[in-house]
């Protein structure tokens, strides 16, 4: 995910891709990224208080998994494994109610917590409900950067997204997700670890602004 000025080369890149599912994720992510944007733009109209809806992360999950997968856009219908992780996802029948508690806990905390605590605990509980066959970290990437701008109350600045910079390597990514999973077999909440990574990504893509103002990054 990147601002529109480096979408367009990206566009250009995902022609080269030789693989067509590689390519259609490619495509995928690009219209993806646009669609954050517009529901950035949305969340903050003047005349709109911001309320996240199920129906949100199911349009991102549609978007990334269009024309690859039969359940874009779509709830799970059965269980599902996590390969490499000890956390097994919840039953597919309590996907549903799972997802409206995430959306309420994050639309009840808007106002008191942190942005980057908002955006970590959708980064987290969306991996933990793992709701979708495919997708799921994806979308729980975008979803995340999206609460994260519509908290600060503006589109971030930078070439270096926060999206990109997981995708590009994702073992810190997961260790924190591992952390955070934990302590939740305690049945508490605690984000510390995935907080302070996403904290180290913002402000790497925020250091493409300053090296653009200084003149210091690449031309």
């Amino acid at each position: 995910m990147s601002e529109e000025t480096d979408r367009h080369s990206k566009a250009l890149d995902v022609e080269l891709i030789a693989d067509p599912i590689a390519r259609a994720e490619a495509k995928n992510g690009i219209r993806q990224f646009d669609v954050v944007v517009e529901l950035i733009d949305y969340f903050l109209s003047p005349d709109r208080k911001v309320k996240l809806r199920p129906s949100h992360l199911l349009h991102l999950h549609r978007i990334a998994l269009e024309g690859i997968s039969s359940y874009a856009g779509n709830y799970r219908p059965a269980g599902i494994e996590i390969h490499g992780s000890r956390h097994q996802p919840v039953g597919a029948h309590l996907v549903p109610g799972e997802i409206e508690e995430m959306c309420d806990y994050i639309n009840e905390s808007w106002n008191r917590s942190s942005p980057l605590h908002l955006s970590a605990y959708a980064l987290w509980k969306l991996n933990w409900i793992h709701p979708f066959t495919d997708g799921n970290g994806r979308t729980a990437r975008a979803l995340s950067y999206l609460l994260l701008c519509a908290r600060l109350g503006y589109r971030l600045p930078g070439k270096n997204t926060i999206p990109e910079q997981i995708a590009a390597d994702k073992t810190p990514y997961y260790k924190a997700l591992e952390a955070a999973d934990t302590v939740w077999a305690e049945k508490k909440i605690d984000l510390s670890v995935l907080e302070k990574l996403l904290a180290d990504l913002l402000a790497n893509q925020l250091v493409s602004v300053h090296d653009q103002a200084t003149g210091e990054g690449p031309h």
